[in-house]
């Protein structure tokens, strides 16, 4: 019982600051992003140090990661300020890859390779994030910042996650086929096939409840596009967590892991968004 209440109350704080930083407005949105792209840079590193005996500067690394955030936020609403911070993300990463030589890495390659990947595979999708909410206004010249879309992004995972976990918990028995048994061996057709039904019926709800965003069949392709992106997130992640011989990447959220653990299907769903939007345009 102690267990599950903490769980709910970590749950229910990390929806509370997700959703009211979002919807409060773009400096809330950026800083929440930002910091959750620091933490879960750092928890990666701490990952692949701990596990792979990696050597990985895990400050300058989430350093490097918010810098990323801040650049294409301030792209997005065509700041004067872009190029600079661009090229101090530039600098940074020249530093990761140089700085190797004075720590006396055992395995350079290897932790430069991980400082990289870590840039691509969590820093970059965070600050994908203005890509969907902030808008250019051709009638008044001006940005617009529209939180419907990465709220509705993160309702796509949840409804999945949830309905995939109660169709597969009840209905895999009679459908005993499994969906990645390798790397995830909870996790079955079924609870796939349930999980995405609801979560395109819940882009019906949205699109009932935000009739002018855009239409039906683009909120449907939008749904689909987390199902599919965001399964993979998951199973990304927990093969990560296989190789590295772990049950969860860390213990900041009590009763749910770590941040990982978290926005694993977030860091797959978030760009999959970005390019399904574009090309659907």
């Amino acid at each position: 019982m102690h267990n599950l209440v903490v769980r709910t109350l970590t749950g229910a704080v990390y929806v509370l600051l997700l959703v009211g930083c979002t919807v409060y407005g773009p400096v809330s949105a950026f800083f929440f992003f930002a910091t959750v792209a620091a933490a879960t840079l750092w928890e990666f590193g701490t990952n692949m140090n701990t596990h792979l005996h990696a050597r990985m500067p895990r400050p300058i690394n989430a350093m490097t990661g918010v810098v990323l955030v801040a650049a294409v936020w301030l792209s997005a609403i065509a700041s004067d300020q872009t190029a600079r911070m661009f090229a101090l993300y530039g600098l940074l990463m020249l530093y990761l890859l140089v700085s190797t030589l004075y720590r006396r890495s055992d395995s350079p390659l290897r932790d430069w390779t991980l400082c990289f990947a870590s840039q691509l595979y969590v820093a970059l999708p965070f600050a994908l994030v203005p890509l969907l909410s902030i808008v250019y206004d051709a009638e008044t010249g001006a940005f617009a910042y529209n939180w419907i879309y990465p709220l509705a992004l993160f309702i796509f995972i949840w409804v999945n996650d949830t309905f995939a976990y109660l169709c597969g918990w009840t209905l895999h028995k009679y459908i005993p086929y499994k969906l990645f048994p390798r790397i995830s061996p909870k996790k079955s057709w079924i609870g796939s096939i349930g999980g995405g039904l609801f979560t395109l019926l819940s882009a019906v709800v949205l699109w009932q409840w935000q009739p002018d965003t855009m239409p039906l069949l683009r909120w449907l392709g939008f749904a689909l596009t987390i199902v599919v992106a965001g399964t993979w997130g998951d199973l990304v992640e927990s093969l990560i967590k296989r190789q590295l011989g772990v049950k969860d990447s860390g213990n900041v959220l009590p009763g749910h892991g770590g941040l990982l653990d978290r926005f694993d299907s977030a860091l797959l769903a978030i760009p999959a968004s970005v390019i399904y939007f574009i090309l659907t345009a």
